[in-house]
């Protein structure tokens, strides 16, 4: 579908889209490209590829840069090329999940479990870095947030897009994205380590509810508050026979939970 702008040709959002992503799939694979190759290539007019261009500049998934002349230089200028930033290669498939299960396989057959959870234990210090930094900056802030969200926040920064809301006698912090899923569908080791960094960070015990990684639809955490959860019991949803009490552990998952880690 397309449309007019004082009578000029505006392509509609999804054409150009989909243009924009040849034009991206035409960097990946040639390479450094200039504005008149990439028009010779996919058969465009140089002023369209430079709109399209200039789009994907602008959402930071291209680049220009001068391209480099190996062997004497001739007069004038080198010419601007187009490449790919990570953000940019981001967009296509790639394999990392397939890497990394191989490589926690390997780990795991070699070393044995104990070095996938100490692997997966190590993953959480750059979370927990953050979470202390985050708490000395709001120390003296009367406005700060409460420690769960602080929480929050350091897991947004790690790509977590973290939240959280209130709850019966305490509150949920929910991860509506996990950059690492797809592993630890095999391996719940790396979601029983964010757990335990969690209950480390909170000072509390904490109960995972739900995970991506095993078909929900958000990764969700009850903290409960100390001053009010022996009042009011359990997490609300919580299987009871998963609850733990917090003289005997700091943190605790459901039964499917602690099945599969226990694999």
């Amino acid at each position: 579908m397309t449309g007019e702008r004082h009578g000029e040709f505006v392509p509609a959002p999804e054409v150009d889209a989909s243009t924009r992503s040849r034009v991206a799939a035409s960097i990946l694979e040639h390479g450094p490209s200039t504005a008149a190759e990439l028009a010779e290539r996919l058969d465009m007019t140089a002023a369209g590829i430079r709109r399209h261009l200039d789009a994907l500049c602008e959402a930071g998934l291209v680049e220009p840069r001068e391209r480099r002349v190996y062997g004497a230089r001739g007069r004038g200028r080198p010419a601007k090329v187009f490449v790919l930033t990570d953000a940019g290669r981001g967009e296509f498939p790639t394999s990392y999940d397939d890497v990394a299960l191989a490589a926690l396989r390997y780990l795991e057959n070699v070393a044995g479990p104990d070095a996938v959870e100490g692997f997966a234990a190590g993953r959480t210090a750059d979370l927990e870095r953050r979470y202390v930094e985050l708490s000395e900056t709001h120390r003296t802030d009367p406005d700060a947030p409460t420690p769960t969200g602080l929480l929050a926040q350091a897991l947004s920064e790690s790509g977590y897009v973290a939240s959280i809301k209130p709850a019966v006698a305490g509150e949920q912090l929910c991860q509506h994205h996990c950059p690492v899923a797809h592993v630890a569908e095999e391996f719940p080791q790396l979601c029983q380590a964010e757990t335990d960094a969690f209950a480390r960070l909170l000072g509390r015990h904490v109960q995972r509810l739900a995970t991506i990684a095993h078909g929900d639809g958000v990764c969700t955490t009850y903290v409960p508050d100390p001053e009010r959860a022996v009042t009011h019991g359990p997490a609300p949803g919580a299987r009871s026979s998963a609850l733990d009490t917090p003289s005997t552990r700091t943190s605790s998952t459901s039964p499917a939970m602690e099945a599969r880690t226990t694999r």
